[in-house]
């Protein structure tokens, strides 16, 4: 049963949802770094690092802070973490750069790709 912080309903942790947000945010991230200038990832292990660590880090926001860090999940405070998310991530994955515009950028596309492709994402 999902526990709910103030509006955002906390899902469950299981192993199989994980693996099913990282299949989806590897997809999701690879298409946002494909269309967003200053953001860039060098290759298939940093895409996917990438993507573990932005679900490693949503769950981390999702627990400590109760906020969903889905670009549209919770408006402009969503926005913002997915943002800080996006670019955090460089910190812990070679091969993966984004300058705080392409963090952005990357946040609003993210947001948009993940409207369309289904599966939590990020």
């Amino acid at each position: 049963m999902a526990e709910e912080y103030g509006n955002v309903k906390a899902e469950p942790f299981s192993i199989g949802h994980f693996i099913v947000r990282v299949v989806v945010g590897t997809i999701v991230l690879a298409i946002t770094a494909a269309l967003t200038p200053g953001f860039a990832i060098a290759g298939i292990w940093p895409l996917v690092l990438g993507a573990i660590v932005l679900a490693l880090l949503d769950i981390l926001a999702s627990s400590l802070l109760g906020a969903n860090a889905a670009p549209f999940g919770r408006g402009i405070t969503g926005f913002i973490l997915a943002a800080a998310i996006i670019y955090i991530t460089q910190f812990f994955v070679a091969g993966y750069s984004v300058s705080i515009l392409g963090a952005i950028l990357g946040a609003l596309i993210y947001g948009l790709v993940d409207l369309v492709i289904p599966g939590r994402a990020m």
